[in-house]
């Protein structure tokens, strides 16, 4: 049985290249990551639908992701839209460019592992977790994942990497101590730089 096209392009339903990015008046930016048809069976035959994943972010530390499903397009993702809004998070980030340290984060079969980039490494990332970087505002860092390929699973197994990430103002406020304790015991711990010795000249 020949199966129905698929309503902006066809493969398996889902769709990764598409990116809609719409400026919203709130001044959020909205990408759609994947949308995938999915259908219920039902007496007389099956019913269509679409399943539609999008992130939403300011640019400027806030990012929240949500799922929709309507019978058309448009609707599924105006609904994941809106539940990406209401679920967003703020994550601190150094220099208002990359993460303050490394960070690994796992949902279900999905594991990435987030790395802090020095300035001008850009976004190196897979689909789903650069528009989540994207729509976040972080310009520079290294993300890899570890397991499942699952849109779904590795957006949110981003997330939960995501929300581990700390500054060293919340870490000192933590403990109680100053930020410059913390930073000033991390100088501490590192090797003493020793005057480079003059190489013997060969032959």
């Amino acid at each position: 049985m020949a199966r129905e096209p698929r309503e902006g392009g066809g493969g398996r339903g889902r769709d990764r290249d598409r990116s809609h990015d719409r400026e919203a008046g709130d001044e959020l930016i909205d990408k759609l990551v994947t949308i995938n048809r999915v259908a219920k069976v039902v007496k007389g035959g099956r019913r269509f639908a679409f399943a539609a994943l999008v992130v939403v972010g300011d640019q400027k530390g806030r990012v929240g992701y949500g799922a929709g499903k309507a019978r058309e397009v448009p609707e599924a993702i105006r609904k994941a839209t809106e539940r990406a809004k209401r679920s967003m998070i703020r994550v601190p980030m150094k220099e208002g460019r990359t993460l303050h340290h490394d960070v690994r984060g796992s949902f279900g079969a999905g594991e990435v592992v987030l790395r802090s980039a020095s300035a001008g490494t850009g976004i190196i990332a897979g689909g789903p977790m650069r528009a989540v970087f994207e729509t976040l505002g972080i310009g520079d860092v290294v993300a890899k994942s570890l397991g499942s390929r699952n849109p779904h699973n590795m957006v949110k197994a981003t997330f939960a990497a995501l929300t581990r990430c700390a500054s060293p103002r919340s870490v000192a406020s933590r403990r109680g101590k100053k930020v410059s304790d913390l930073l000033g015991r991390r100088d501490q711990h590192a090797p003493a730089a020793t005057p480079t010795e003059e190489a013997p000249a060969h032959g």
